[in-house]
């Protein structure tokens, strides 16, 4: 198998095809990349801006270049010695009419040869959540007829320009009868015969016959667990790792699988010991990839969140906690947040996924013989409260059972609801605990493995939705924190953690992704970076918040339900605002236009998200306008006082986020893993959550600055303000990369310590292989000395060494000075104007 030195994130669609993918190779080859990674590229809906909503698992896309043009990619990029992974969806599929699979099902119901293909309760009529209200409202409107369906000439339900197609047999011999239905009575007798159901949209939560991706009802969920399903889905995919088209894939959302160890099972048998395969898993705190997974690890998100060990200052977060409750007039219990969201989570956005395994339960306790059974409420309250509880996204059950590690969470989590004030009906709770661990009466074992998969791809939504989608919009602390990957309780930040969590990544998966950067963080890398100082500085940025809320006092409207925005909102718009501003402090009003569009939808999406006064389904318009006024007039050009201020307090900020941005990207390039650039990252990501951060780079721009040759001096503001500086330290450092291939794949990972003046204001390692070696220094918490001149931050810090880096010569692999090391390493020696310095052994 061959394991990338460096990745590179491409979205396709959006303008980006397969031949425009082929114009760039040259530039990835220049960058040091050795493998494209791709987003889906199978056929997707009409209009689809991302390609995970799949119509046809075994077609290439024609709107982004078919098979042809896909063939022309591969050979430009097998020309520039670049491989290719790709993104893949076994997850789910798109539930639309585009589909044929699911066409076919919608109108053959469960006779269909694809009817379980999808994850379909059969149990009840297929339900089809398009309308905006009930059927019957809607049909009573007029809105619901019986016309020939424009592509096949058949008798179909027509509603909203879509056409549902009969089940034949309910017309059989009698189209022209049937599309003389005009009569609402009629109409709706021969909606009843179909085997699927016209429901409302707002039903779905509670009375969907599918499972779904999240909340999504236009992704149903697809049976991969069945060897003929797995067969279907995958035979492109295969053909092209086969024919050396593709050398890796990337498992979307592994956890929504039935047994995601056996999926990857078959995926390793079918596409052989040479493909590269990484799984797309978010990890929760001290957790690690089941160690029997046939992968070289997940894409990445627990880099980041160990990355904020190394920048965040925690020393500092208590004080940036105080000023952030005296703001919002009361303290927060995180737990207590965590715990409500996920309430609403269980209790109305996968209300119908409960109730399906409340069901079960109740079936599974009537095959048992105990003089006393739970109450269907008790299951109910149980369940829950199980669910509620769940640390991580899943356990990974089979028909078999929990293996160890799931039967020590299970029981892990089962003390702590125990244990707490909202401890349920014991009898409830042992019952789900023999259903989970399959300690049930044989006629039932069946029954409790269902539950236990069923179990499992709810925990891992429940879990995202409640924690990425809606927590981390609700609580505005520090926005740097609230990213996917992260943990959502108060927890300590040190760089003891950094490196302990390193060595770790080198034990158990160091063929990862490094991430920093995705399609799906909810801000860019140096967006985050930024914000990161915001932690160094607490009482600069609530006096700063407190002058700003003051200047745009009058902005704020009075309305039922409160100010709009809130105390929290407000917070929240600054520090958004503020990791999205130019580098160049004071943009002109064009430019101040182009931001207003970009946050005022990032500002729509953050209330929505939080579910608190307004959301997706129910939108407060009041209340959404006032936000979203405010937000505008912040960037208005005639607000001079706000953005005068606003501009200058940053100054520092930027500055110090600039050098968080460098210090993480030499992080990333050298510490365990394989690290991934995402679209236009090389240069500056200041983006916000999706879809800004599906923009399309400027490639011109970024191909000239690297083409130019010239050399980037670290000194001038222009070189880290246009990103270039960036840029240069990534195409510089993957080149190092391909040079020494075994030094950063199995190089051992080494915490240096430091000694001397702000020697806690360092992060030291080196990497180990054989008779390479490379020290790594990089500076954090810059914010109080942005501005100091680069050699001074050394001054006095010296380096412990182990004695396998003495007595040696070493080359900066920047400046090309060479040092000798007869002992420990005083850094001002190494001359660095940078705020890191990178050696190599020579």
């Amino acid at each position: 198998m061959k394991i990338p030195t460096a990745t590179y994130r491409l979205q396709f669609r959006n303008g980006m095809t397969f031949d425009r993918v082929g114009e760039l190779v040259p530039y990835l080859k220049r960058l040091g990349i050795s493998h494209l990674y791709v987003s889906p590229i199978f056929t997707a809906t009409s209009g689809s801006t991302h390609g995970y909503d799949v119509t046809d698992a075994n077609e290439i896309d024609p709107t982004i270049g078919g098979r042809d043009g896909f063939d022309r990619m591969v050979k430009a990029l097998k020309t520039g010695g670049l491989g290719l992974i790709l993104d893949i969806v076994p997850n789910h599929m798109a539930a639309s009419l585009e589909n044929p699979w699911w066409r076919d099902v919608v109108e053959n119901g469960e006779k269909s040869r694809y009817a379980h293909h999808f994850d379909i309760d059969w149990t009840q009529k297929l339900t089809l959540p398009v309308l905006g209200d009930t059927f019957e409202k809607v049909l009573e409107a007029g809105d619901i007829s019986v016309r020939p369906d424009p592509k096949t000439g058949k008798p179909a339900l027509a509603c909203y320009e879509t056409y549902y197609p009969l089940d034949p047999a309910t017309f059989a011999g009698r189209d022209a009868e049937v599309l003389n239905h005009t009569d609402k009575a009629a109409i709706a007798k021969l909606h009843d015969q179909q085997p699927y159901r016209l429901m409302s949209w707002r039903d779905a939560r509670r009375e969907l016959s599918y499972r779904r991706f999240f909340e999504i009802t236009g992704l149903a969920g697809v049976r991969v667990e069945d060897g003929a399903v797995f067969a279907d889905t995958h035979r492109l995919i295969l053909e092209l790792v086969h024919s050396g088209a593709i050398d890796g894939l990337r498992v979307d959302h592994v956890d929504g699988l039935a047994d995601p160890k056996a999926y990857l099972q078959r995926l390793r048998q079918e596409a052989g010991p040479d493909c590269y395969i990484i799984v797309e898993k978010i990890l929760g705190e001290g957790e690690q990839i089941p160690a029997d997974w046939p992968i070289s690890g997940t894409t990445g998100y627990e880099f980041v969140a160990a990355l904020s060990d190394a920048l965040v200052d925690g020393e500092k977060l208590g004080e940036l906690r105080t000023a952030y409750h005296e703001v919002i007039g009361h303290s927060l219990d995180m737990r207590g947040e965590l715990r409500e969201a996920k309430l609403l989570m269980a209790d109305n956005n996968f209300a119908g996924e409960s109730a399906a395994l409340v069901k079960l339960a109740l079936q599974i306790n009537q095959t048992e013989d105990r003089e006393s059974a739970p109450s269907e409420t008790s299951i109910k309250t149980a369940l829950r409260e199980l669910l509620v509880s769940f640390p991580i996204y899943r356990t990974y059950g089979t028909r078999e059972g929990l293996p160890r590690e799931g039967r020590e969470m299970l029981a892990h989590v089962l003390d702590q609801v125990r244990q707490s004030r909202d401890a349920p009906e014991p009898q409830a709770l042992a019952l789900l605990e023999r259903i989970l661990s399959g300690d049930v009466e044989q006629q039932a074992l069946g029954q409790a493995s269902v539950f236990r998969t069923r179990f499992q791809q709810l925990t891992g939504p429940l879990m995202a939705k409640s924690v990425e989608d809606t927590l981390f919009f609700r609580q505005h602390m520090a926005l740097a924190l609230n990213e996917v990957g992260a943990e959502p309780l108060p927890r300590p930040f040190s760089v003891h953690r950094f490196h302990k969590e390193m060595q770790t990544r080198l034990q158990r998966q160091p063929d990862a992704l490094s991430g920093t950067s995705t399609h799906d963080t909810k801000r860019g890398e140096d967006a985050r970076a930024r914000l990161y100082t915001i932690t160094e500085a607490p009482k600069h940025w609530a006096d700063a918040v407190k002058r700003w809320r003051e200047i745009n006092r009058e902005a704020v409207q009075s309305l039922e339900d409160g100010p709009a925005p809130e105390p929290a909102v407000e917070w929240m718009l600054y520090q958004a605002l503020a990791g999205v501003w130019p580098t160049n402090i004071h943009p002109d009003a064009e430019r101040l236009k182009s931001l207003e569009g970009r946050f005022v939808a990032y500002v729509e999406k953050a209330i929505r998200e939080a579910k608190l006064r307004t959301d997706w389904g129910d939108p407060n318009e009041a209340y959404e306008k006032a936000v979203m006024d405010y937000a505008r007039r912040l960037l208005l050009p005639t607000n001079l006082a706000f953005l005068t201020d606003f501009a200058e307090t940053l100054r520092p900020f930027i500055r110090a986020g600039l050098v968080n941005s460098l210090s993480q990207t030499a992080i990333k390039l050298t510490a365990p893993g394989v690290p991934d650039i995402y679209q236009g990252s090389e240069g500056l990501d200041l983006s916000l959550v999706d879809p800004d951060n599906r923009r399309e780079p400027d490639f011109d721009l970024l191909q000239k600055r690297l083409s130019e040759g010239r050399k980037v001096t670290f000194g001038q503001d222009e070189e880290w303000q246009t990103g270039r500086l960036k840029q240069n330290v990534i195409a510089t450092l993957l080149s190092l990369r391909l040079d020494a291939p075994s030094l950063f794949r199995e190089g051992k990972y080494v915490p240096l310590g430091a000694n001397g003046e702000g020697s806690e204001r360092l992060i030291a390692f080196a990497r180990l292989d054989a008779n390479d070696a490379i020290i790594v220094l990089v500076r954090r918490l810059s914010f109080a000395d942005s501005y100091a001149p680069s050699s001074k931050h050394w001054q006095g810090l010296r380096l412990t060494l182990p004695k396998v880096l003495q007595n040696r010569r070493f080359e900066d692999v920047f400046s090309k000075h060479c040092i000798e090391l007869n002992g420990d390493l005083d850094v001002e020696h190494t001359g660095s104007d940078r705020p890191f310095v990178i050696l190599r052994a020579i």
